[in-house]
């Protein structure tokens, strides 16, 4: 998965659990492309401030996914559920049984991860 999209899921998810300050930094350099430079100016701290207060809050959020794992979880529910979609999208083209016994036992799996 690209790095960019796990960072935002992952702030998604669990953005809030960090600090407010640590929540205003990181989103505005990593959701509001401010350079490091840019945020030591914006929240009157170092550059090398800045950085670390980044680093951090990722190595946190990273640390959050590791023990529940919801982004994870998501994921893969959203990716049966773009299964079912794309079945749903050529159901003319697939036996009904097919189809039916597809769709129940995604939705299954989907309801197990739930």
């Amino acid at each position: 998965m690209d790095e960019v999209l796990r960072q935002t899921l992952l702030y998604d998810f669990y953005g809030e659990l960090l600090t407010e300050h640590q929540r205003e930094v990181y989103e505005a350099v990593m959701q509001n492309d401010l350079s490091y430079s840019e945020a030591a100016e914006e929240f009157g701290v170092s550059r090398q401030g800045v950085h670390d207060l980044v680093k951090r809050s990722g190595k946190i959020l990273e640390e959050y996914e590791s023990k529940l794992h919801l982004v994870e979880r998501f994921l893969k529910i959203r990716a049966k559920a773009e299964r079912i979609q794309e079945l749903s999208s050529h159901y003319e083209e697939i036996d009904a049984q097919s189809f039916a016994g597809q769709v129940a036992s995604l939705s299954a799996q989907i309801l197990e991860e739930l």
